[in-house]
């Protein structure tokens, strides 16, 4: 006699997503510890040097944290309006910042005393930038100046008024710190060479500049404005490389992370995209709580920052698997086990007998009504709904559908039409209960007019799901009409003017070597 087969119900499971190398790195970052403060986080800079102690701007202060006790061990108080865009020097024993002042403070870390005060903005300063291995501070402002300063004499070096509207963004880099980067409201982007004190590149983003980030060769830097990440060569002459556009809300902030082998962005939709530098495609997202204005990463990736619109401070720490000289000793007599095992004994596996469920000794008895009710009862139908499915469709197979659902009470008709409501849409189950419906239809189309008011209300409710995916179906297949007329008027185009993610070639120059196919 052959055996009984099971219902099959796996076939209407989640498939589990396949997890990467950056999603398991990633993950290793615990929940994120939350510390309020009184206002939007402007900016947030950690110190390039142990123990990563990490700034934050927030306010009237700019308070300096330990990541790992997430408490505040420093406060830099000495402002009587709004701080903005502290930042450490290379070394971590300077911080400068900007404010609505309309100054730019220099503070001595460990004593917290105020060093040296630059007057020279009209308007408030938003950023502010040591140049690398230079006595040197650049700062960005409202009133649409970029001014470098003299630490030692605290006087103005030069000064550039290139652009029509607010500055918010800059950058520098190490590797070449004789150039300034400025990016402002007017959606313009500035470079300036502070040898020469001329303007050397001007690019146009598109919207207004957020943040600005160089890569570290020097060659190449990226551009935050809108939903749009830019990413431009300078030394081809401000030439566009590609587009990369993930976010649906503007993006606020740009960071390195992974020893400058992934890119972070983030965005007012409460979103940490992270990106590989060598593709600029999405390897994981994480999720925060409110929108986000700031971000930043510690050396070595130890600790993740993030700085959200209703002044939470997000800190996330990476947890470290550490094995004990017991959890060694362990493993490694389990494996001698394992080894002297495998070449002596021979092991018999154990027979494990497999209880059959209450649905399927229904099925093998030919009960199917009862079959049906247990799969509809509230916990296996809400929590296991591809078992309830997985009947449903084995009693199509076996066509006792419909005399299963014939001469049932009202209790079973609402439940059966709740079900069909709530999972119809789920296209693991569309197909199965489409049949379903229509096979309900079919026994009660003649008695329509004798059920209760409850069940004509179900039928109505599950009228008006399906009418609702229509309409979704049709405005589907009408974008689905636009895309393609797009994509067949670009096919018929001339060459284009300006190189497009899709067919970017690398470069052979060494400062080129980041470039590559963008989708």
């Amino acid at each position: 006699m052959a055996s009984f087969k099971k219902l099959n119900s796996e076939i209407y499971k989640k498939k589990n997503a396949i997890l990467t190398q950056d999603d398991l790195y990633w993950k290793k970052f615990g929940a994120p510890v939350l510390v309020k403060e009184y206002g939007p986080i402007d900016y947030i800079d950690f110190s390039p040097v142990e123990p990563y102690y990490f700034a934050v701007t927030c306010s009237v202060r700019v308070q300096v944290y330990n990541p790992i006790t997430k408490l505040v061990v420093k406060n830099l108080s000495r402002f009587r309006e709004n701080a903005y865009g502290a930042t450490f020097r290379y070394d971590g024993k300077l911080l400068c910042a900007g404010g609505e002042e309309a100054n730019v403070k220099l503070f001595d870390v460990s004593s917290k005393g105020l060093l040296r005060l630059f007057k020279g903005h009209t308007a408030p300063v938003h950023r502010t930038f040591f140049l690398h291995d230079k006595p040197q501070i650049v700062s960005l402002s409202d009133d649409k100046t970029v001014k470098l300063w003299d630490i030692p004499t605290e006087k103005e070096i030069s000064s550039y008024s290139e652009h029509n509207d607010y500055i918010r963004a800059g950058a520098i880099c190490s590797s070449i710190p004789d150039i300034v980067l400025s990016g402002g409201y007017d959606s313009m982007i500035k470079m300036y060479d502070t040898r020469s004190n001329k303007l050397v590149l001007s690019v146009n983003h598109g919207s207004p500049v957020e943040s600005l980030l160089y890569l570290p060769s020097g060659g190449i830097f990226l551009s935050a404005g809108g939903t749009d990440i830019k990413i431009w060569d300078s030394i081809a002459g401000g030439k566009l490389l590609g587009c990369i556009s993930q976010h649906h809300k503007t993006v606020t902030c740009l960071r390195l992370a992974s020893d400058n082998r992934r890119l972070l962005s983030g965005s007012l939709d409460r979103h940490v995209k992270v990106y590989d530098i060598n593709t600029f495609q999405v390897v994981y997202t994480i999720d925060y709580p409110n929108a986000i204005l700031s971000l930043g990463v510690s050396k070595g990736d130890d600790s993740v920052v993030a700085g959200l619109v209703d002044g939470l401070v997000c800190v996330s720490r990476k947890k470290e698997q550490q094995v004990t000289k017991r959890e060694e000793k362990l493993a490694s007599y389990k494996y001698l086990a394992h080894s002297y095992t495998n070449a002596v004994d021979v092991v018999v596996p154990e027979n494990v007998k497999q209880e059959q469920s209450k649905i399927d000794t229904c099925f093998r008895k030919f009960c199917y009504s009862k079959a049906l009710d247990k799969a509809l009862l509230p916990y296996v139908a809400k929590k296991y709904p591809q078992k309830t499915v997985a009947v449903m469709q084995e009693l199509i197979r076996r066509r006792a559908l419909e005399r299963t659902l014939k001469g049932r009470d009202t209790k079973f008709i609402l439940q059966i039409l709740r079900f069909i409501r709530t999972n119809i849409t789920n296209y693991r189950f569309t197909v199965v209960l489409i049949d379903v419906f229509n096979a309900f239809l079919d026994v009660y189309e003649d008695s329509v007019q004798l059920l209760p008011s409850e069940v004509k209300t179900a039928l109505q409710s599950v009228n008006l799901v399906l009418h609702k995916e229509a309409e979704l179906g049709n405005q589907l297949t009408a974008l689905q009409g636009s895309i393609s007329m797009l994509l067949a008027g670009a096919t018929m185009s001339s060459k284009p003017t300006n190189v497009s993610p899709h067919n970017l070639t690398p470069s052979t120059d060494a400062q080129k070597s980041f470039i590559v196919n963008l989708t």
